[in-house]
This record gives C-alpha cells, sequence and structure tokens, in this order.
C-alpha cells in the first residue's frame, strides 16, 4: 500500500474519531517531543566540539588558535549548505515570521536537521551567536512538514509552526512559561483559549524532553541573596535606560553591519571579511568565544574573571581600570562579533549574545555605581536585570525578557526591579527603534508580521491571486460599432483597451458611451481612442495588499487594473478583496 493511500485512509479515519480540536493538541505534544530532542542534540553537540577544541587552553595564557576556529566552523557549515543540502538555511526566527507572514507557513524540509548541523559548527566552533534560533527553525520545520503531511488547513499550520516554537525555546532555555510568553508576543497574531492550550502541550512537553536528558537545573543558577530595596528604584531604572541604550546600539550595529555584508556579493569574501574579524576579536577577548554560556553564569555571581581568562591581557586582571576599560570592549565588540558570525556564512541566533551583552552590561553599571561610593547594590542582581533589559530592548518583547529571566535564573524573587528594567528599556528603545532585529529586514522587504490581525491577513493575500481576467478587450483603433458588440458580449461594466502585446491604452466604462451605443450613424464614425481614459490609479502585480486597499480607500472605484510596465494583466475587484479577507479572517478567528 502506498504512502499517499495510507495517510487518505487515516484522514478519514481521523476525521470521522477525532475532532480537529483534539488533533492539534495531539500533533502539539509530538512537535514537542521531537523539539526536545532536537535541542538535546543541538547544545551536546556545541558542548562536545567546544570541549574538544578548547578543554586544554590555559586560562592564563592566549591561544593563537581562536584565530582559526571560528573560520573553519563557519567554512564547514557554508560546505555543508552549498553541496550536501544545496539551499539556504537560514536563520531561524526571521525565517519563520516570513514563513507565516507570506508563506503559507511553509518551511523546507532540509531545515529539520540542516538548522543543527550548522549551527553546531558555527557555535561549536566560537561563533559569536545562539541555539535558540536554529532550535526553533528546527521545531517550526518538522511542524510546517507535519502539518503539510496532515492537510492541515492554514490555521492549523501556522498553529503548529507556533508550538513548534514555543517547545524550541522552552527546550533550549528550560522555560516553559516564557516560551509560551514569547510565541505570543513575537510570533502569534490572534489569542485564543483554542491557541494557548496547544502552546501549553508543545512548551510542557519540550520541557519535560530536556529535563529527560539534561537535567531539570535552571540554565544560570542565581540565588537571590539581596532582596529588592525600595529605596534603590532609581538604580533599577537607570540600569533600564542603560541597558535601552545599549539595546540601540546593538541594534543599528547588527544591522548597519549586516547590510555592508550583504553589498558583498561573493560569499567567500563574505566568509574571509567576515572570519577574520571574528577570529581577531576572539584572540582579543576570548569571552566572545560561543554562546558565553560560562561567561554569564560567573557574571550572575559577580564575578568578572572570565573577561581576562585565556586573554592577552590576563595580568591586568586585578587593575580596576583594566576591568571597567575590558567591560566596555567587549561590550563595544560583542554586536560586531555577532554580526561578524552572521556576515561570514555562520548560522545561528541573537539571544545569547543579547543575554552576554545584558550581563556585562548590569554588572559593569553595578561596580561603577559601588566605586563611586553612591551607594553599595549588590552586582549579581544588576546583572540578572541587565539581562532583561537588553533582551525587551533588541527583540521589542518586554514580557518575554521578563518570565525568560526569572525562569532560566531561579530569580522570581527579583520580579518587580525585572519588570522595571524591562519596561524601562523597551520604552527607551521604541523612541528609536520601530523594528526589532527580528522584524528589520521582513519591514525592509514589505513582509512585516505584525500584531495587527488586519494588517497580518491583508499581508498574506496577494494579488495575483485575486486577479480577474474575465473582461472583454478591444483595440483602440476599433469603432464604436465594434465596441457595441464587445459590450454585448461581456458580463462587466468596463472595456479594457489593449493593443497587441498586451499593452493598456485606458479603459471604456459602459455608462459613459450609453448615450451614443444605439446611434448607428455614428458606428463608424467615432473610434474607442476617442471614448477611452487611463484609469488612476493601478495596481502592481505583486504590490501588497495593504496598498492596494488604500487605494482603493482612496478612490470611489470599484475595479482597479492590474498593470506592470504597461503590460495589461486584469483587475482586483473591491468585492472580491473584501470577500477574500473575510475567509481568511475566518481562518484565524475560529476556536
Amino acid at each position: 500500500m502506498g504512502k499517499n493511500r495510507i495517510i487518505e485512509r487515516f484522514m478519514v479515519w481521523r476525521s470521522a474519531n477525532v475532532s480537529d480540536r483534539q488533533y492539534v493538541n495531539f500533533l502539539s505534544v509530538i512537535i514537542g517531543i521531537m523539539v526536545g530532542f532536537a535541542a538535546v542534540i543541538i547544545k551536546n553537540s556545541v558542548h562536545l566540539i567546544q570541549d574538544l577544541l578548547t578543554a586544554e587552553f590555559a586560562v592564563d595564557l592566549h591561544n593563537y588558535m581562536y584565530f582559526a576556529y571560528p573560520a573553519i566552523g563557519i567554512l564547514l557549515a557554508i560546505l555543508f549548505a552549498r553541496y550536501l543540502i544545496r539551499r539556504n538555511v537560514g536563520h531561524g526566527i526571521p525565517t519563520i515570521l516570513y514563513a507565516i507572514s507570506r508563506d503559507n507557513g511553509y518551511i523546507a524540509r532540509h531545515n529539520t536537521f540542516s538548522s543543527i548541523v550548522t549551527s553546531a559548527l558555527t557555535v561549536g566552533f566560537g561563533g559569536s551567536v545562539g541555539l535558540e534560533g536554529p532550535t526553533v527553525a528546527t521545531g517550526s520545520a518538522w511542524g510546517s512538514t507535519i502539518a503539510r503531511a496532515t492537510r492541515l488547513n492554514r490555521r492549523q499550520t501556522l498553529l503548529l509552526l507556533a508550538c513548534a516554537g514555543a517547545g524550541a525555546m522552552s527546550a533550549i532555555f528550560k522555560a516553559p512559561i516564557a516560551a509560551t510568553v514569547f510565541v505570543l508576543e513575537v510570533l502569534m497574531i490572534d489569542l485564543t483559549m483554542a491557541s494557548i492550550v496547544p502552546l501549553l502541550f508543545a512548551s510542557s512537553a519540550a520541557a519535560l524532553t530536556s529535563y529527560f536528558f539534561l537535567g531539570q537545573d535552571v540554565l544560570y543558577p542565581f540565588e537571590v541573596v539581596h532582596k529588592f530595596v525600595m529605596n534603590q528604584t532609581p538604580y533599577y531604572i537607570g540600569i533600564g535606560i542603560i541597558a535601552g541604550f545599549s539595546s540601540v546600539y546593538f541594534a543599528r550595529m547588527y544591522k548597519y553591519l549586516q547590510g555592508q555584508f550583504d553589498r558583498v556579493k561573493s560569499s567567500f569574501k563574505r566568509w574571509i571579511a567576515g572570519a577574520s574579524i571574528l577570529g581577531v576579536l576572539i584572540f582579543l577577548f576570548p569571552s566572545l568565544y560561543g554562546e558565553g554560556y560560562e561567561a554569564i553564569n560567573q557574571a550572575l555571581q559577580g564575578n568578572h574573571e572570565y573577561l581576562f581568562n585565556n586573554s592577552v591581557f590576563y595580568d591586568l586582571r586585578t587593575e580596576t581600570w583594566a576591568v571597567i576599560g575590558l567591560f566596555l570592549l567587549v561590550m563595544f565588540f560583542k554586536a560586531i562579533a555577532t554580526s561578524a558570525t552572521f556576515g561570514a556564512g555562520g548560522i545561528g541566533g541573537i539571544f545569547a549574545p543579547t543575554l552576554f551583552m545584558g550581563a556585562n552590561t548590569g554588572l559593569l553599571y553595578a561596580k561603577v555605581i559601588n566605586l563611586t561610593g553612591l551607594e553599595n547594590i549588590p552586582e549579581s542582581n544588576f546583572a540578572l536585570v541587565g539581562m532583561a533589559g537588553l533582551i525587551a530592548g533588541v527583540l521589542h518583547a518586554p514580557l518575554t525578557a521578563i518570565f525568560l529571566i526569572a525562569e532560566t535564573t531561579g530569580g522570581y524573587g527579583l520580579i518587580m526591579p525585572l519588570m522595571i528594567v524591562a519596561a524601562t528599556s523597551y520604552a527607551v528603545v521604541r523612541i528609536f527603534e520601530r523594528y526589532s532585529v527580528y522584524t528589520y529586514q521582513l519591514a525592509r522587504r514589505g513582509d512585516l508580521f505584525t500584531h495587527n490581525k488586519d494588517q497580518v491577513v491583508l499581508s498574506m493575500m496577494s494579488v495575483r491571486n485575486l486577479i480577474e481576467t474575465d473582461f472583454r478587450t478591444i483595440d483602440p483603433d476599433a469603432t464604436l460599432g465594434d465596441l457595441v458588440k464587445k459590450v454585448a458580449e461581456s458580463k462587466r461594466n468596463i472595456i479594457p483597451v489593449i493593443e497587441d502585446g498586451g499593452k493598456l491604452h485606458g479603459i471604456v466604462f459602459i455608462n459613459d458611451i450609453r448615450h451614443i451605443m444605439f446611434r448607428r450613424e455614428l458606428y463608424d464614425k467615432i473610434y474607442v481612442r476617442e471614448l477611452m481614459f487611463m484609469p488612476a490609479p493601478i495596481v502592481d502585480p505583486d504590490e501588497s495588499m495593504d496598498e492596494v486597499a488604500k487605494k482603493f480607500n482612496q478612490s470611489s472605484h470599484y475595479n482597479l487594473p492590474v498593470v506592470r510596465n504597461g503590460k495589461y494583466y486584469g483587475f482586483v475587484s473591491r468585492a472580491n478583496v473584501f470577500s477574500s479577507y473575510r475567509r481568511m479572517l475566518k481562518d484565524f478567528s475560529e476556536e
């Protein structure tokens, strides 16, 4: 029995015995377990590679292999993508956002494994990025594949992608609540109880899978030794403001360098440039190597020795000026190292670099305050809340920041300062940056995915799918008599005037010629070109539906011609656009 036949029989049985809601809940658990396994594999792979490469490095000596490791890892990732899967792997969360907003949830099947391999090579060999993005891409690819195989509708497919995203975040960070909040805040467009239950199932299943293989300890162990004190509130507001400006710097540096790398057409030249920059930075500042997991843990203990370990600056570790200077340099170059990793062709995520920046920002801030003697504030607490500030600012996700940091560190005892810092940082960033690092590229291409349901539904509609071609056309040199014959054959009130080759010369409204339609003596005396006019506005076949809706709103027309470079394609009608919009909106809003 063929595979398609088996699927057909299963679908018939499923329709008769299992409701859509129960079926999606079941699939969300399966997706959660699969994504949990993916997170375990990717984590262990990276740790294995890093141990093999750097376990013998002495902390008091610099090592020249830091020059070479990142270049080797990224090159291996590039070769794997180019010659084995022969596809572009793409970056995790922007890929998911594009799939949701423009591609009906379609993600290439190779992402079910390619993101794991390429990111493990990138990060394991020192690429200054994280693992959450590739894990989300892997999970969402499995969700997309299963949705296509079991023939889910659009709404169910997108929900399954969201479940995969929640599962990936939950497994990689061991933070099921934050993972669910992240999906609702960053990925989802409509929150109903029908959508939140599968998210919870997927997130829980992924976390349990991660617990089974990696243990139940939080990712960044933290003990709240110093509780929140009210009179320190101004200092928490201060770190929120600084975290906001640090987020603006990180986002703008990232966007600028990505633009510079995009201008280089040769992938080999991009690899040379990016790997060279990255190698130099990691040699000088070894704390930039990989995810920065150990560095973050030390920062949360108030320890800054990770800045000097394996570094040429090791002998300066007791000098206060050197500590502050190295903090500033590491924070400045982290954004560059992350951008160079991506620019060179590496695959990874933005969460880990953001957490690293946040921990360093918070720890430096507390050390400077304590050195000035203004107040004795707990350095560990400020390293913790600094992480929330950067997540809220860089990703434009304040709720995710609060719950992620609380869950990954066990720092729920500091929920109030986490809220203060996340909210303040986000408020500062929104003054300067309209888009997050995830949505910047999509916004620039007109593919932005937002929480505004109307905009999202319009973004998923395509002009090409709504073009109507049942219009009788006529040549501009035809007579009124020829035009009357076309009117008799047509079911529409518009006659497009088209020349050989498909060029649009104008249109004739039937209402405009009613007063002469039955005057036979004029049939051979009046020509179509005397009766036509060029309509405005016109629509491009690849124009966004949001722009088309604005054109309908600004004009009184019920039909707009679709034209590119003068060539006529057909018309889009107000009624057809509205009907399609209502059908798609119903897809998203059904419980």
